[in-house]
């Protein structure tokens, strides 16, 4: 099979032209020689099936950054039999040198002028056929965001794929390719983005950015809950009326073990992640718009002069953000940074985000716990300690996991994104999380049912069930943060999934609702509850965002670093406030 790799700079639509190829069909695989994934699909082009492999957006094919040499490392050890190197039409200028860099390769190239609405826009016009006849190389005209001109590019793939032929030797000279673009496109030297500078002006303004960007962070993120959370009972609601009205039926006279290990263990399991995916499908789908309107480009610009006296830069602060969503896709989302270094610093950051699991104890605890007046400022203080951790984390990394990599930032314009990218794009994110987190998820919840049922006999959850000996066990280790034997359980069950830990309260104390509240309140004081939420909050992420980031940086030694180095700072954290408090205040 013929392999066609898709190169360009960033920011020139080369996703979405692979989206558009593509549609929901390509999948995340390693190569053999690289220590990244990368996207490909197979792509019927005439009468062949080809490999079609997106490859990282670069600057430069002799540049030394992460993402250049993962592209310079594929063409040296993967056979590539056409390369499809898109450019953004409205930016020629800036990305001649690399296209000369390109032709230089010596291996058949279509080049795509990609964004057609926004050169027609700005008046820019392209002579395709004549700058096609100059560099000898195919060249089609498109817009892969509204699919205009889509229906030329496979029948020059085709053309290129059975003819192999190369750029002209001319091209060797700079000179001649910037000669044959002068000659060929038409820029108006008074083209710009009206819309994008005027809006720039207010958003990029040195006293309002900040709160701007604050404001619609926190609109969006409402936004997802406000909508995903009624969505997420409903499936919820759904899933448990199928296990009463359906399996718990059908599985009536089934030996009670495998009644246990089925409905306790495997469904709940999958119930878990199935009610929370329309959260998920949300969270990638608003933040998937804010991206491609490119608002999220300023956002990284307007933080990276305070993140890099903290070793980051305004990148990092945009996934830490995205981490108050959900960790795992916020950690799917460094790959956009090119610094090996930086973006393992990232990663290590951004599971002390307030994800939403979290705030559903942390809801739980206040209201029990708290007055109405008290309650908003808890849970502000808790989000406080939440950027407090990431920042001491990377001051105290940031040496180990150096950013090699100057913050280079293309600013695009502002962008309307199709209904059909947001689907398209929510679909394949949301696919690749259940694939990777699914499998983690039911193999944690089956070991929890375990723990809390055998041995054989015992009241589930129990002090004498396996998970109760655990807890007894580890009382030396909690006890002095204020955090009970009942409390040390709940957090077993944390690990595989934060949003378990109410549920296995219930099941401890044998109560639910307002009768679980009420127990909860005689069982504990407010200072035990304050250093329960800490110790929730810093605490080894989820089993989901563990295997995630084993899964991004193929490190077991960096996995290990990210389960330890949280769970000791937990301690730390809830000791200092548990004796603290315990000393000064009166409860």
């Amino acid at each position: 099979m013929k392999r066609v790799a898709l190169l360009g700079m960033p920011n020139t639509g080369k996703s979405t032209l692979f989206n558009r190829l593509t549609g929901a069909h390509a999948k995340v695989g390693n190569w053999p020689g690289l220590t990244v994934e990368l996207l490909s699909a197979k792509l019927l082009v005439g009468d062949q099936m080809v490999q079609l492999v997106d490859l990282p957006g670069i600057y430069d094919l002799h540049g030394f950054s992460d993402d250049e040499k993962v592209v310079t490392t594929f063409l040296q050890t993967h056979t590539a039999d056409l390369l499809i190197v898109v450019l953004n039409t409205s930016q020629l200028d800036r990305q001649i040198h690399f296209v000369q860099q390109v032709l230089q390769q010596h291996i058949p190239v279509v080049l795509v002028m990609n964004m057609l609405d926004e050169a027609k826009k700005l008046g820019i016009q392209v002579d395709t056929q004549g700058l096609s006849e100059q560099l000898g190389v195919p060249i089609c005209l498109l817009s892969a965001k509204y699919g205009q001109g889509m229906e030329q590019l496979l029948p020059k793939m085709r053309l290129a794929l059975s003819t192999h032929s190369v750029a002209k030797p001319e091209i060797s000279n700079a000179q001649f390719v910037q000669q044959a673009f002068k000659k060929c496109a038409s820029l108006p030297s008074q083209a710009s983005h009206a819309l994008t500078e005027s809006l720039d002006r207010v958003l990029l303004h040195p006293w309002l950015g900040l709160p701007i960007f604050f404001a619609v962070m926190l609109l969006v993120f409402q936004g997802v809950f406000a909508i995903g959370k009624p969505l997420q009972d409903a499936t919820a609601w759904v899933l448990s009326e199928g296990r009463s009205l359906l399996l718990e039926p059908m599985m009536e006279t089934w030996p009670a073990v495998l009644q246990g290990v089925l409905l306790d263990g495997l469904y709940n399991g999958l119930s878990t992640v199935a009610s929370f995916v329309p959260l998920i499908i949300l969270f990638f789908v608003f933040m998937g718009m804010v991206e491609d309107t490119g608002y999220l480009s300023r956002a990284a610009y307007l933080m990276d002069a305070l993140m890099s006296r903290f070793g980051m830069d305004g990148r990092s602060f945009v996934m830490l953000l995205m981490g108050f969503g959900c960790n795992v896709p916020a950690l799917m989302g460094t790959r956009v940074i090119r610094s090996k270094g930086l973006r393992y610093l990232t990663m290590l950051v951004i599971p002390f985000s307030l994800c939403s699991a979290r705030m559903q104890v942390f809801v739980f605890f206040i209201a029990a716990l708290f007055t109405a007046s008290q309650a908003p400022w808890v849970l502000f203080s808790l989000y406080v300690m939440s950027l407090l951790m990431a920042m001491l984390t990377s001051v105290l990394f940031k040496n180990r996991y150096v950013n090699n990599d100057a913050f280079i930032l293309e600013m695009p314009p502002y962008r309307f994104p199709t209904l059909r990218q947001i689907v398209l794009r929510g679909w394949l994110e949301v696919r690749h999380f259940l694939n990777r987190a699914t499998r983690f998820i039911v193999i944690g919840v089956l070991l929890v049912w375990l723990l809390t049922n055998f041995p054989l006999g015992v009241q589930a959850g129990s002090i004498d069930s396996w998970a109760g000996q655990m807890g007894q066990f580890m009382a030396p280790v909690l006890n002095p943060l204020g955090i009970s034997a009942e409390l040390t359980i709940a957090l077993i069950f944390g690990f595989v999934a934060k949003e378990i830990v109410i549920g296995s309260l219930a099941v401890i104390y044998g109560q639910e609702g307002q009768m679980l509240v009420e127990t909860i309140t005689q069982n504990m004081n407010w200072i035990q509850a304050y250093s329960f939420m800490l110790f929730v909050l810093i605490y080894t992420p989820c089993v989901s965002t563990i295997a995630t980031i084993r899964s991004e940086t193929k490190s077991l030694w960096f996995t290990t670093l990210s389960v330890i180095w949280p769970l000791s700072v937990a301690w730390c954290v809830s000791f200092i406030f548990y004796e603290t408090a315990s000393h000064f205040v009166r409860v």
